[in-house]
């Protein structure tokens, strides 16, 4: 493989920060008192779900969201830092890149209908996959640095 500037890894390296990054910006600029304190963010996918055409989408709302509205925020919320620390610093990267793909597809199908919201959710899963199946870990990363996933 031939590229410019930096080898191949090292590319698939800045693509997995760059993806990392976008989780962290995600979590940065979300309300998180609003999240927390007054269940802004459960509220508003909630209102999502229930206008839903699938009725799969509003059931499984109903039936794993709705009954634990704070314990949802946080896993969301947290969840988001965490993927961006993960794969800033490379570290149990592929266990990040799946969450993160099945988090984008879960936040795909929510927001199906909003159109804004599906080019971000399709790019970062495409970056999952391709930092996936081209294992982004294998250089400046503390999974490399540790020798986890050789």
């Amino acid at each position: 493989m031939q590229t410019i500037w930096l080898s191949g890894a090292e590319w698939l390296a800045v693509l997995r920060i760059g993806l990392g990054l976008w989780w962290l910006e995600s979590w940065r600029h979300k309300d998180k008192k609003g999240w927390f304190e007054r269940g802004t963010g459960i509220a508003w996918a909630a209102d999502v779900a229930g206008r839903h055409r699938w009725g799969v989408v509003r059931t499984g709302f109903r039936r794993v969201v709705e009954p634990r509205p704070k314990a949802m925020a946080y896993l969301v919320v947290y969840a988001e830092l965490a993927l961006g620390i993960g794969l800033v610093a490379g570290f149990l990267t592929p266990v990040a890149l799946v969450a993160g793909l099945l988090l984008n597809l879960l936040y795909l199908v929510l927001m199906i209908h909003d159109w804004a919201e599906q080019g971000q959710n399709a790019m970062m899963a495409l970056i999952s996959l391709v930092a996936l199946f081209a294992m982004a870990w294998q250089t400046w990363s503390l999974d490399s640095a540790l020798g986890l996933f050789p």
